[in-house]
């Protein structure tokens, strides 16, 4: 397997935990409130999410990749146009919406473990983010590469969340999302819109691909 294959999947994880998103405003909130020890039991248990939806979305793509092309396309077509979807609702969130008191938790590590598990979100977001970045490396996703693929996203989720774990506890961090909240939000839509894009402009090139070579077959 092309050690650049192995580093994307690393650098996707990576983005998966860091792209901000309900998990870290969720963080930040709870960060900003009862320390970085709380979030990082919160960040903790939220990692069994990250994997369970990293393993459906690899799924995703090594089985389109086996069965048809098609079945990728429309799959990437459906995530990008779902983030797209997601980004802008952030974007034009008002503040009332945006400004939701962070309360206190008593529990961070099952609130985390709940959230990570419980948020349907999170899926077209990885497959999305996956997409993006692992859509040029088709040929290599296999059933045998799949564990080392997740291997190397877990790796990139543990760096991800301790860097989260380090920043959340910084009084920086805490007064720049009590000021700045609404604005977090609204760049976390345009992150969503970004990876939308992206997405979208693989899926259709992948599609002109196969309308290129149909007649040929």
């Amino acid at each position: 397997m092309p050690l650049s294959l192995l580093l994307s999947a690393a650098v996707a994880g990576a983005i998966v935990v860091l792209t901000p998103g309900p998990a870290v405003i969720a963080l930040l909130g709870i960060g900003a409130g009862q320390g970085r020890r709380a979030g990082a039991a919160f960040i903790i248990g939220h990692l069994a999410g990250d994997l369970m939806w990293s393993v459906l979305a690899l799924v995703a793509l090594v089985g389109a990749n086996v069965l048809a092309p098609w079945v990728f396309h429309a799959l990437a077509t459906f995530c990008g146009c779902y983030l797209f979807w997601l980004g802008a609702r952030a974007v034009l969130v008002r503040r009332r919406e945006a400004a939701a008191a962070a309360s206190f938790v008593r529990r961070p590590l099952r609130r985390g473990l709940v959230f990570g598990l419980s948020n349907p979100k999170s899926y077209p977001v990885t497959l999305s983010v996956f997409t993006a970045l692992l859509a040029g490396d088709l040929g290599s996703l296999t059933v045998g590469t799949a564990p080392l693929l997740l291997a190397s996203c877990f790796v990139g989720f543990l760096l991800a969340d301790a860097v989260l774990i380090w920043l959340v506890g910084t009084a920086l961090l805490r007064r720049l999302y009590r000021r700045h909240e609404l604005w977090l939000v609204r760049l976390t839509g345009l992150l969503f819109i970004g990876f939308a894009v992206n997405t979208l402009v693989h899926a259709w090139q992948g599609w002109q691909a196969d309308w290129q070579a149909a007649p040929q077959r």
